[in-house]
């Protein structure tokens, strides 16, 4: 895969099961499963990094103009030896970008624990290793989620820059942050309801934008992270004051 996506608008939606079945039904004309998997669904696996004061993602869903986010990532079923992802995401004005390398899980350990460029090997992106490396100096990042979903994706026929997702089974955790752990932790959301995203650089073409009208989807602001992080709060009494307000679609704690 490459370590860029550039210029890249990122549309998502909570929808349920009957919208579920009918947008998959009705994208069968103008769509395709991903070449890149063997199977209509995969597994992935994050680990999200942030400060001890969770300043990462609280500015991150204070909605600025400028955010980023350091995650490693994992796809399948994950040994302690295997090749990950550890990947920068930025947004800006709504586009998003992606920076990312190949790497090993001790290696991230070196990195965030002792504050160590590791080797430079020929699987490394090693400039992309060197901006990653900046950022964690810079803010001082600690492990802070662990967050897994199955993903089923696929492209449209005559434009492969558009891109739907569908992500099922979000599990999220605090404890035991490391991608070979398993998949134990909370649900995020009901098992009633996935999150759709719509990735593209271009315009909605007109036949999707009629089937998100006739199923009634609407987008709508949502970060897994985020909702986790106000779950999180609310669920130890933390909230307080304006933080109810803070962007983070409060009421999809009834999805739970």
């Amino acid at each position: 895969m490459s370590s860029n996506n550039l210029n890249r608008l990122e549309n998502k939606y909570v929808i349920n099961k009957a919208q579920y079945d009918n947008i998959k039904k009705s994208i069968e004309p103008f769509m395709t499963m991903d070449a890149h998997y063997d199977q209509c669904m995969y597994h992935i696996s994050n680990i999200y990094y942030d400060t001890e004061q969770n300043l990462i993602i609280k500015k991150s869903v204070s909605k600025p103009v400028f955010k980023e986010k350091l995650r490693l990532r994992g796809y399948g079923e994950i040994k302690c030896d295997d090749l990950l992802y550890l990947e920068i995401k930025k947004k800006v004005s709504g586009y998003v970008s992606k920076r990312r390398t190949k790497i090993l899980q001790e290696e991230v350990d070196l990195m965030i624990d002792n504050h160590e460029m590791p080797k430079i090997e020929k699987y490394h992106h090693p400039q992309v290793l060197k901006e990653i490396f900046y950022y964690i100096e810079k803010y001082n990042v600690k492990p802070a989620i662990f967050l897994s979903y199955d993903r089923e994706a696929c492209f449209a026929i005559d434009n492969q820059d558009l891109r739907l997702t569908f992500d099922f089974h979000i599990i999220t955790r605090r404890d035991h942050l490391n991608l070979c752990q398993g998949n134990l932790g909370k649900k995020l959301l009901s098992d009633d309801y996935c999150v759709m995203e719509i990735k593209t650089n271009q315009n909605f073409p007109y036949w999707l934008i009629e089937i998100l009208n006739k199923n009634k989807v609407y987008s709508v602001s949502f970060s897994k992270y985020g909702t986790e992080f106000y779950n999180y709060l609310n669920d130890h009494d933390l909230l307080k004051g304006g933080q109810k307000s803070c962007g983070l679609n409060p009421y999809l704690k009834a999805l739970r």
